[in-house]
């Protein structure tokens, strides 16, 4: 973008860190809101359409936002997935988008493999007889959990936080590891010893299976009642994905009837989960609230790299992590805004 000394108008939306909004402030003016609710909405949406630049997590945007938002030039979400935003809209706007992969990759497949560690152990379920008083004699076989180490771990989906959640697997506790993949990752078979399998094969064979794949149209429902009936009785579900990978009813219906064992749900079609859901009081169903990356050192790293980005975009130096910097650098179809 290049004009550095052009007063840059940016909306952040998220607590940030002092040092992070100085570092908005050196290149933009800012309008900071650390929430959106219905009492602030219309002064964020005033703001909005002053903007070049938005920045924050779970950021509200969608098409009829945009239209009235005619300077906005780039939009840095502090995620890594952006199945949220209006990403063909943007492009054709040629509006800059950036995400924060990378530095949530090993903090997400921690979480994954305590979703694996819970539902195996039924550690949630055993913790919660003991807080309420129920832990009276030694536990019987109806109360034992699965072993983790050497049981089969299938990944659908291979990237970053597959491919890290899989390490944890091979290396620490001994698991065969399958992987489906749009393509072969000779890294993962060299190391691990991973084998690449159709997701039929996978379902079929793994004794954990585990989604980590992106949200789009290809993987909405991916698990269906028909991919779940593939699975093993003795099986659990875990999801560090998104929930709508999931088809909800069928997978409840397979809980209820045990057509698999378990699920570690991180994640819903729904957010936050309703409590009408059966979801939330299943016994065999470990539901966490989204905490895929939720420590205090990895949602740091991740609004520091969403700064960096939109301050490198503003400055001219160029962003870090643009998910469509082509379409940004391609002349905008719309006469709204300078370039």
């Amino acid at each position: 973008m290049g004009e550095a000394s052009r007063p840059w108008r940016v909306v952040a939306v998220r607590r940030l860190s002092e040092a992070q909004l100085a570092a908005l402030s050196a290149v933009a003016e800012v309008e900071y809101f650390e929430e959106i609710s219905e009492h602030n909405r219309a002064d964020f949406l005033a703001a909005l359409s002053r903007a070049h630049g938005l920045i924050g997590g779970k950021l509200e945007l969608d098409e009829a936002m945009l239209a009235e938002a005619p300077a906005l030039r780039v939009v840095s979400t502090i995620s890594v997935g952006y199945d949220h935003l209006p990403l063909a809209t943007m492009n054709r706007r040629g509006i800059l988008l950036c995400n924060t992969p990378n530095v949530l990759t090993e903090t997400t497949a921690d979480t994954a493999f305590a979703l694996i560690m819970a539902t195996q152990r039924r550690l949630v379920e055993l913790a919660n007889r003991v807080r309420d008083g129920e832990w009276k004699a030694h536990i019987g076989r109806e109360h034992f959990g699965i072993d983790v180490h050497g049981k089969t771990l299938g990944i659908v989906g291979a990237g970053r936080i597959g491919a890290a959640t899989a390490r944890r697997g091979a290396l620490g506790f001994g698991m065969p590891i399958l992987y489906t993949a749009a393509s072969p990752k000779p890294e993962l078979e060299a190391c691990l010893g991973a084998h690449r399998r159709e997701l039929d094969a996978l379902l079929a064979e793994a004794d954990i299976v585990c989604l980590s794949v992106p949200y789009n149209a290809d993987t909405h429902h991916l698990i269906d009642a028909t991919a779940l009936a593939r699975m093993k009785s003795t099986a659990a579900l875990v999801n560090v994905a998104r929930g709508k990978v999931i088809d909800e009813p069928a997978l409840v219906d397979a809980l209820q009837r045990r057509v698999i064992r378990a699920a570690g749900l991180d994640v819903f079609a729904e957010e936050p989960l309703p409590a009408s859901s059966p979801l939330a009081a299943m016994d065999n169903v470990v539901a966490t609230p989204h905490i895929g990356s939720a420590t205090h050192e990895t949602r740091e790293a991740m609004a520091q790299l969403a700064v960096d980005n939109l301050v490198g975009a503003l400055s001219g130096s160029g962003p870090l992590t643009a998910v469509n910097e082509d379409a940004w650098r391609k002349p905008a179809a719309t006469s709204g805004g300078n370039r």
